[in-house]
């Protein structure tokens, strides 16, 4: 994929963009990154993240800008990538374990994208957190489990003690990078992408940072002026015009305010911390990319990173996910790989959902009628295609979001709602559900929400 000759490099701007056919299935490298909000630099959203290996991915292929989660969640979420499923359609909102998502998609009657894949030919290779925990037992031929979040440092505890979160951040030695889960992943991955293997393979790749606690390795802190780097946006009076159930679903009294972070000198601190996590595990996304330009895969592997869903970092008083925001329901997603286009961008609305039937498309793989996403195939030969496709997204207590190009409208369980218009306020500051002006706006989107909630009931 990585390799290409000029003369094909000439070939691919002269001829039409065309995927794999069964007799040349490409290999497939998956890349999820945990908690990873739209602040790489490849996303154009945020000035001061260090990234340079996932912008050298976003190089060599179509970065989707308006790509949306599907539950704002880490094990909702991806249940819901792997499985092609919406949250809504499996049946739940919390953890499960990856064995009852197995369960689940086959009591619906369809195979998880590994298994998928598997079925068809594909040997199957996963490390790290891919579903929540790992995958199914059993369920690849060869697995590298998942470390833990606090390894190898254990919780430190030094500036946010909380029960019921492991928030907290800290700078540790350098020394004990070797140790972290996401630097052994890495390592395990490399190993098998510098392997022959005699059918092609899909490869997961799951990297833990930057979910909490935010603790990395001294020298990625010391790649930013913690004085210099750039705060998100945060006014005081923003929650003022969102309904109760907004704050009462989206606002979790463990994590820190950002009220309290300007008294105590720490919003910096955290977002430097978040900040050296992702430039953390940016380096091991580095390492993985290194061994497959090296490797005899390098022409004939599709590549898709992606995280889970978002995060706020101070952003409606809050250092969190887990709400129908678009800091925590937006994420960064790249796809690369053999007859894709190099520094395309697509601003289509787009959703996690879609991976899974736009991989089986591009490796030639018969599609999965059970599938509720749809192939990005067509936006990876024509980014600016039209694209009438909203972005759906659900939270606890049956609430839910509408996304599409320009407006955002959250409607919850009571019947109060929020609607903003990103072409003039893309920081959602404003609340326009009860503007007049966009009565008739509010009313589309909400019945194309209520056709959706309503079809999967």
């Amino acid at each position: 994929m990585l390799k290409k000759s000029r003369l094909l490099k000439l070939l691919l701007l002269i001829a039409p963009l065309s995927f794999a056919t069964a007799s040349e299935q490409p290999n497939v490298l998956l890349i999820a990154v945990d908690d990873l909000n739209n602040f790489p630099t490849f996303t154009g959203r945020y000035p001061d993240a260090q990234t340079p290996n996932m912008d050298r991915l976003a190089e060599q292929g179509t970065v989707f800008t308006q790509a949306y989660c599907q539950f704002p969640l880490c094990g909702p979420s991806r249940a819901s990538i792997m499985s092609g499923l919406h949250p809504i359609t499996l049946g739940y909102e919390r953890h499960v374990k990856d064995e009852k998502v197995q369960e689940r998609a086959a009591e619906l009657g369809t195979e998880l994208l590994h298994t998928y894949f598997a079925n068809r030919g594909y040997k199957t290779m996963a490390v790290g957190k891919v579903f929540h925990s790992h995958v199914p037992k059993g369920t690849v031929d060869e697995s590298g489990g998942r470390g833990g979040f606090n390894s190898p440092t254990g919780k430190l505890g030094k500036n946010w003690p909380q029960k019921g979160t492991s928030t907290d951040w800290a700078a540790v030695d350098d020394e004990l990078e070797p140790k972290f889960p996401d630097y052994e992943a890495a390592e395990w991955a490399v190993e098998r992408l510098q392997q022959t293997h005699d059918k092609p393979f899909l490869l997961m790749v799951g990297f833990l940072r930057p979910h909490v606690a935010w603790y990395a390795p001294q020298k990625y802190f010391d790649l930013y002026d913690k004085e210099k780097i750039t705060l998100p946006r945060y006014e005081k009076y923003d929650l003022d015009d969102v309904p109760q159930a907004a704050k009462d679903i989206s606002i979790l009294d463990q994590m820190p305010r950002t009220d309290w972070a300007i008294e105590n000198n720490q919003w910096r601190n955290i977002l430097h911390a978040y900040l050296a996590c992702i430039s953390f595990v940016d380096a091991q996304v580095g390492k993985v990319l290194d061994a497959l330009e090296a490797s005899p895969h390098a022409d004939n592997t599709i590549v898709v990173l992606y995280s889970d869903h978002g995060y706020h970092i101070g952003e409606k008083n809050t250092f969190q996910k887990q709400s129908l925001w678009e800091r925590s329901t937006k994420v960064p997603m790249i796809i690369a790989g053999p007859g894709t286009q190099a520094n395309m961008r697509s601003d289509r609305v787009v959703s996690l959902i879609d991976i899974y039937p736009t991989i089986l498309e591009m490796a030639g793989l018969p599609a999965n009628p059970k599938n509720e996403g749809r192939s990005l195939v067509p936006l990876l030969k024509d980014p600016a295609l039209n694209w009438p496709y909203p972005a759906f997204t659900g939270w606890k207590q049956d609430s839910f979001s509408i996304q599409t190009e320009r407006y955002h409208y959250i409607r919850y369980k009571d019947g109060s709602e929020e609607l903003y218009d990103h072409s003039k306020d893309l920081d959602e500051i404003t609340n326009l559900a009860t503007n007049p002006e966009y009565a008739s706006v509010k009313a589309q989107l909400l019945e194309n929400l209520n056709a959706f909630t309503q079809a999967r009931q």
